[in-house]
């Protein structure tokens, strides 16, 4: 059995390396444009889904080796009031969104999916995120540094963004960019791995 991770994430790859799961990793690049009226939980599903299609496809038609294999995709958002906090398009646009989460609780959502031969299972984990307000020199230092801007809603939990975090609900590593609790129940509930192997 082979499990791909199809992501260019290294934060989700050292995630799941942690976690004990033997993996090789890929890169799956998909168009991440929202489509209309979409909720952030539909679209990380759907992102996460494609992910994992593309890549499934591709390994496919590049080996022949009958041993099973399988595609785990992921994506991550931030919302606020319904509406979706990507990767921030440049500084203004990082400054923006942080403004807005300052003070305020918002939602991460991570969608996950499994592809197989035959067979796609997703799901989506969402965790609670509270900020505490953002003092004007901390946003200008954060600003300055340059890590708002790959990471969905401007900020990760586990950098200089801490600071403001005073409490979340629901699952830590979720807010990094993958559920592993909720990644490895996926992978039971789809036979990929038999549960007294997943401690280990």
């Amino acid at each position: 059995m082979r499990l791909i991770l199809a992501s260019a994430s290294p934060r989700r790859r050292e995630l799941l390396a942690q976690a004990g799961i033997l993996f090789e990793a890929t890169s799956a690049d998909v168009i991440e444009d929202v489509l209309a009226d979409e909720p952030a939980e539909r679209y990380v599903k759907r992102l996460a889904r494609e992910k994992a299609e593309l890549a499934w496809e591709r390994r496919c038609s590049e080996d022949s080796e009958s041993v099973p294999l399988y595609v785990l995709g992921a994506d991550t958002t931030v919302a606020l009031d319904g509406e979706i906090l990507g990767k921030p398009v440049d500084l203004a646009d990082a400054e923006r969104m942080l403004r807005l989460l300052s003070g305020r609780t918002h939602q991460v959502h991570t969608g996950i999916a499994l592809v197989g031969r035959g067979f796609v299972v997703d799901k989506v984990e969402t965790t609670y995120v509270a900020f505490r307000d953002i003092w004007e020199e901390e946003l200008t230092a954060y600003l300055a540094s340059g890590d708002p801007m790959d990471k969905a809603g401007a900020y990760g939990i586990q950098g200089y963004a801490a600071r403001w975090i005073p409490q979340i609900k629901g699952d830590y590593f979720n807010v990094v960019g993958l559920p592993i609790a909720a990644t490895i129940r996926l992978l039971a509930e789809a036979g990929v791995f038999p549960s007294h192997r997943l401690c280990r």
